[in-house]
């Protein structure tokens, strides 16, 4: 069993973005998916400046399965915005950082068909040549289902058609292999992980706070939100304390 000592040092921040956009001056809920560029950035310089790495989810695998050890956060974004590539991707870079970026693979190309009437606001998706260039750029494309549903309410066809279909789709747009996972709105069971598993996913990320430690179950990963209203002092404490792991 992990010392207390030892979970604290080999905690792995695993940070979660949506857009990487100013917050629409109408939209009334959920500004908090909204993080702004320049907000971002400075995210991004401080990592760099406190000696960690920024990593897509494959590139920490070895870190999650206990075979590294180094100071490294892992960066995913969910629903795969097109503002992702224009905003993040040079962000990302300039550090010489990966990252992760989950998609809706129903829906590339169009808009957030889930809960765009909730929002009032249709919000760009990236096309499959947006896709394929933030793949190019040194980014990785993991799955995020074919139409965003809460798994744990589809039947046993719908289940597999969201995850092992969200896969099929996904790499036969882009022609790369996809092995990494994210349940929308972090909604999932044994049922669903168990599919999961058996599609081929090496990990799956959940909405469950607190940092991921060696050791951890690979298809229910933790992760922080980093949303709109989080300072960088406030971000310093969510990534480098034990802020976020004492609400796991």
């Amino acid at each position: 069993m992990t010392s207390p000592a030892n979970t604290h040092l080999a905690a792995i921040p695993i940070l979660m973005y949506h857009n990487i956009a100013p917050a629409p001056r109408d939209l009334a809920v959920y500004r908090s998916l909204y993080v702004s560029p320049g907000a971002f950035g400075r995210q991004m310089w401080l990592l760099h400046r406190l000696g960690y790495i920024g990593l897509s989810v494959t590139a920490a695998e070895p870190y999650l399965r206990g075979e590294k050890s180094g100071r490294v956060a892992v960066i995913t974004l969910d629903d795969g915005y097109a503002d992702n590539l224009q905003s993040a991707m040079p962000v990302l870079q300039k550090w010489g950082f990966s990252a992760t970026c989950y998609v809706v693979s129903g829906q590339i190309g169009r808009y957030n068909s889930w809960d765009d009437q909730r929002l009032g606001i249709r919000k760009q998706l990236m096309t499959t040549e947006q896709l394929r260039a933030w793949r190019d750029g040194g980014m990785e494309i993991g799955a995020h289902t074919r139409t965003h549903p809460r798994l744990t309410q589809c039947t046993e066809p719908q289940l597999h058609g969201e995850i092992r279909g969200c896969k099929e789709e996904l790499e036969d747009r882009i022609g790369s292999e996809v092995t990494q996972f994210c349940y929308p709105y972090g909604d999932e069971n044994e049922r669903v992980v168990e599919v999961t598993r058996e599609a081929g996913f090496r990990t799956a990320t959940t909405t469950h706070r607190g940092r991921a430690v060696a050791g951890d179950d690979l298809w229910r990963l933790p992760r922080m939100q980093i949303a709109r209203h989080h300072l960088l002092p406030q971000f310093a404490m969510k990534v480098f304390s034990g802020y976020e792991d004492r609400r796991r």
